[in-house]
């Protein structure tokens, strides 16, 4: 509440007033004071604080009893109560959880006020802002829309950059070519020096940066098994309290699982569970053979050792020549003299590089993921989310970044009441959920045991598809053998005139039959492609 200073200032001058025993004053205050929304003033702050996560018990704890992060949406609440024309937002949503940032959203949404925003969330710029300031090459520039549009509009853009230089470059070719040829004759001298000093002073067109700065990938173990990891009837929580109970699901290979829920339902006590953090108060979760975990999560930033740098953390974990090193953590973005640079002097961002690159080093082949896009940049989200498509293993995944989650995800699973059910829905099917909690207790359209079921099918499909996949691959090399091999007979002059006619028809014909199989096979290889694209 002290983020409105004018009404704190009302409600001091009132306590004054009431003091002197003067009425006329007393009446005066209160009335600027309910001019100024005084009488919502207690509304609006657990509006805000409700919004962004808090429980009303958390209302009266003093601010010393809160972690970082919590303490970070405290500034983040009373930065909202404050009334302003102009909201200066560096990176609000990087603590947020899920709901609290889609509340966000909808507060940003409708603020009367002008907003200036730096933020990494594709889904919050797109839903909120309607210009992008994009800083580049020591420039500002400016783009009406929100972020998809901004993407559009680059795009555009960097192709009409490439048209730009190599017509420039065509033309500063043209020039030297006169300057070369001429150079020696008197009679074209003045023409000479017109050119030389047109190519002085043609200023180079900027190449656009086209690709992104990281070019990792999450490397498989050799061996998947299925399933990777059973939870039978498992009950997890700390001390004598039960978070989650009951609980029986499955992991697949290729599963990808977005964990939703409200703040304190027992998501990240799940994760901790897959990665084996805490145990199982009852029942169990057991994993193949073959299964290996790799977990993030914030903590994790906080216990690197910061005296030491990014090649010995790699090298505490493989054998790499300082080149491969060097190669290795470039592709996560550290480059030059950084891999030497003590981790205490890394930003948040770098230090959650850090972090992901170990865990690659690993090739787990689940990845258990506790908000890993906090601190991260655009462009490393964006690598992020190609990176676990590309995956063959599996990810259990928290996250507040919706884009990440729509790219990412093919199923949900809600933590709700001390149980976890899968979610039947996508996205904003939750995000309506959470302005209309009452839609959340629909029952589910089909159970949990079925939905598996109907994953084990969809995966003997996928399985079928990419067994007749080989086959077509493999008959398509065999006749395309043949295919190049009757070419060559019938380009060669002397084969074709040894041939008598019987033989040439023979050898039209197959060719002619060996191309329509081709193109039939190469017509149904696409189909399969497509097929498993969407699976």
């Amino acid at each position: 509440m002290d983020g409105d200073t004018e009404l704190r200032r009302l409600q001091r001058k009132i306590d004054q007033t009431h003091s002197s025993g003067d009425g006329v004053e007393v009446a005066r205050a209160f009335a600027e004071f309910e001019d100024r929304g005084g009488y919502t003033f207690e509304t609006r702050a657990a509006t805000i604080l409700s919004g962004l996560g808090f429980q009303s018990d958390d209302f009266t704890k003093p601010h010393e009893e809160f972690s970082g992060g919590w303490r970070i949406r405290l500034n983040l609440a009373r930065t909202l109560m404050t009334p302003a024309d102009l909201m200066l937002l560096d990176e609000p949503t990087n603590h947020l959880d899920l709901e609290a940032t889609v509340w966000f959203q909808k507060w940003l949404a409708n603020y009367d006020g002008t907003v200036l925003l730096i933020a990494h969330d594709r889904d919050l710029l797109d839903q909120v802002v309607d210009t992008i300031v994009h800083i580049d090459q020591l420039q500002a520039f400016t783009y009406r829309g929100g972020y998809s549009s901004f993407e559009e509009q680059r795009a555009q853009l960097l192709i009409q950059q490439e048209t730009a230089l190599k017509r420039q470059e065509q033309e500063r070719e043209r020039l030297r070519r006169f300057v070369d040829r001429f150079r020696a004759k008197a009679s074209k001298a003045r023409q000479v020096q017109s050119r030389i000093k047109v190519l002085e002073r043609m200023t180079t067109v900027a190449v656009l940066r086209t690709q992104l700065p990281y070019r990792f990938s999450f490397q498989s173990p050799a061996r998947l098994d299925e399933p990777m990891v059973s939870i039978d009837k498992c009950s997890l929580g700390y001390d004598e309290h039960d978070v989650i109970t009951n609980t029986t699901e499955r992991i697949y290979p290729k599963d990808r699982i977005g964990v939703l829920g409200l703040n304190g339902a027992g998501k990240s006590t799940l994760l901790k569970a897959l990665a084996g953090e805490i145990r199982p108060r009852d029942g169990s979760i057991s994993f193949s053979e073959h299964t290996s975990i790799g977990y993030f999560a914030q903590h994790q930033l906080e216990i690197l050792d910061g005296e030491r740098n990014a090649s010995d953390h790699v090298l505490d974990r493989v054998e790499f020549s300082e080149q491969q090193v060097r190669d290795f953590l470039g592709a996560w973005g550290f480059g030059g003299e950084d891999i030497f640079r003590p981790v205490k002097q890394f930003s948040g961002g770098e230090k959650a590089r850090l972090v992901l690159a170990t865990i690659a080093l690993e090739r787990p082949a689940l990845l258990v993921l506790d908000e890993p896009t906090n601190h991260l940049d655009m462009d490393m989200r964006t690598a992020l989310s190609n990176a676990l498509d590309e995956f063959q293993g599996a990810v259990v995944i928290v996250a507040h970044d919706q884009h990440l989650l729509r790219q990412c995800v093919n199923e949900f699973w809600l933590v709700k009441g001390g149980s976890v059910s899968a979610f039947q829905g996508d996205l904003e099917d939750y995000e309506a959920t959470i302005a209309d909690p009452q839609q959340q207790d629909k029952p589910a359209k089909t159970t949990s045991r079925l939905l598996r079921k109907e994953r084990a099918d969809a995966r003997n499909r996928q399985r079928d598809l990419v067994a007749r996949k080989a086959k077509i691959e493999l008959k398509l090399g065999q006749l395309e053998k043949t295919v190049n091999e009757l070419n060559e007979k019938l380009v060669d002059p002397q084969t074709f005139s040894d041939a008598n006619r019987s033989e040439l028809q023979d050898w039209i014909r197959m060719h002619g039959k060996t191309r329509k199989t081709i193109e039939e096979l190469e017509n149904e290889w696409m189909s399969i492609e497509e097929r498993l694209d969407k699976s």
